[in-house]
């Protein structure tokens, strides 16, 4: 199954990722990826989707999805290290992963989010992204 980082969200003070289910009066109804349990979160929590989000390069930024498929290509099949990995250990993985990363914008607590979140990626989904022209075609689909 392809995983849609558009329907992929982080919550602002919440643990995890959450997927969109739907629309709510006043806010966007989601479903944890670890515990099944669906939340309403409103408009005072910010929500971000993954596919919005960007690393800083010295040649731009680079999208999420590509990030973590840099990242699978350095782990293979060996888990990612923790969130909570020492500074040295996270930088190491960036630095192979990604070695053109922008250590002036891109820093060890952004490195930590990008860890945990592709954890959960790869437990709870999958690395195989829809692409850009799928999403575009299913929004055509719907409207």
């Amino acid at each position: 199954m392809q995983t849609d980082l558009a329907r992929i969200l982080s919550v602002s003070g919440q643990h995890g990722l959450y997927q969109y289910v739907a629309q709510s009066r006043n806010g966007a109804i989601a479903e944890s990826l670890e515990t099944k349990q669906r939340k309403v979160f409103t408009g005072s929590n910010r929500i971000s989707s993954l596919a919005d989000i960007a690393i800083y390069t010295s040649e731009g930024e680079l999208k999420l999805d590509q990030v973590f498929l840099a990242i699978k290509a350095v782990l293979g099949d060996a888990e990612a290290p923790s969130a909570k990995a020492s500074e040295k250990e996270l930088v190491a993985l960036f630095k192979k992963a990604i070695p053109n990363y922008d250590a002036d914008r891109f820093y060890v607590s952004h490195m930590r989010k990008v860890v945990d979140w592709y954890s959960q990626i790869v437990k709870y989904a999958s690395l195989d992204f829809v692409k850009e022209e799928e999403q575009n075609d299913d929004a055509a689909k719907e409207a």
